[in-house]
């Protein structure tokens, strides 16, 4: 039996490849119809209209309301669908939104909890719809580290930061990416103050707020009216947050995990490759399952293990020689990795 810590994808992971999600996977009929219900409740597409549609929208699946749902439910059943006859799963964390994803799993909050929270955020958001993010690399293609690189993009962060009316700050530490989010000045200084890479870079990303940034307090703080301390209950399973912190079954203070999730989780940088990094250096799983949907995540976790020096690992050649030989990461939304951890499937 293979242990595995399971990582939950956030915004940005259900595109075009990935409409019909949720009819080729989703395993439990009547929990997704529970989900269904609660969005007609609250005068929403179902996740089944949107899931179903006959043609991919990005003004309509790249938006908050719709994106946080589809992605929670999407992950959600990947969890329920690993064979755990073959995998034992030792802990959860995620990316961003996808911690709410990983509170499910972890049950610190039913399906249901879990599904109201990922739904009620994503909606508060798109309603307030305040900055944006843009991401950039700050790791060249063959993934060696680079910190030097790093202390100077976030140098010409702070500088623009410190501008009149300009808000700029780090959203997401993901892997060899910096997401960094602001408001319009902010993010516009930035994208004249670096050299275009690879044509692509720096990206703006479509219908995203200044997420984890003082930027979203007024959004934490209608979450937190919204949605309950009693949602939260003691975790199953180990689940790694935003700064690395473990939150451990029996000893978790849920009035704190509640205040976690619904303030510094919202309003302060998340350090997805610090929850990697422990992830790895406190639990040594034999492998790291990224649920659906998508794939999008599977380099930031790569370069995560490369930074944090994993089983000697240093560069992009080290985790593709790791990787062939006996894999480390299994992304479920690769229909072939996705054989090798859920039952009646596994090569």
């Amino acid at each position: 039996m293979k242990r595995a810590v399971v990582i939950c994808p956030g915004r940005g992971s259900y595109n075009k490849p990935e409409l019909g999600y949720l009819s080729r996977h989703f395993p439990d009929a009547g929990l997704l119809a529970r989900f269904d219900a609660l969005r007609e409740a609250a005068g929403q597409k179902t996740l089944s209209e949107l899931d179903g549609a006959a043609r991919f929208s990005p003004a309509q699946f790249t938006r908050g309301d719709n994106a946080s749902a589809l992605i929670y439910a999407a992950s959600l059943g990947d969890f329920l669908s690993i064979d755990g006859e073959a995998v034992q799963v030792v802990a959860v964390t995620g990316n961003s939104m996808g911690w709410y994803t990983a509170l499910a799993c972890a049950g610190a909050v039913s399906p249901e909890g879990g599904f109201g929270i990922a739904n009620t955020m994503g909606r508060l958001m798109h309603e307030a719809s305040i900055g944006g993010q843009i991401v950039y690399p700050f790791l060249g293609p063959d993934w060696r580290p680079d910190p030097a690189r790093k202390a100077e993009l976030l140098e010409s962060v702070a500088e623009i930061d410190a501008r009149a009316d300009h808000r700029l700050a780090l959203s997401i530490d993901l892997g060899g990416m910096l997401v960094l989010a602001g408001n319009d000045a902010g993010l516009k200084a930035f994208e004249a103050a670096v050299p275009k890479l690879d044509d692509r870079f720096p990206i703006r990303l479509a219908n995203h707020a200044a997420f984890h940034t003082a930027l979203q307090s007024p959004v934490a703080e209608r979450g937190r009216a919204a949605l309950a301390p009693e949602l939260f209950g003691q975790p199953r399973l180990p689940m790694i947050d935003g700064r690395g912190a473990i939150w451990w079954p029996g000893a978790t203070d849920t009035h704190a995990l509640w205040d976690y999730t619904l303030g510094a989780q919202v309003t302060e940088t998340y350090d997805f490759t610090r929850a990697i990094t422990v992830a790895a250096r406190e639990f040594a799983p034999d492998l790291f399952i990224l649920a659906g949907p998508g794939t999008t995540l599977g380099g930031a976790v790569a370069q995560s293990l490369v930074l944090a020096d994993w089983r000697g690992m240093g560069s992009k050649q080290d985790f593709t020689e790791h990787q062939n030989a006996a894999p480390l990461l299994a992304a479920m939304g690769d229909d072939r990795q996705r054989a090798w951890v859920t039952k009646g499937d596994r090569e």
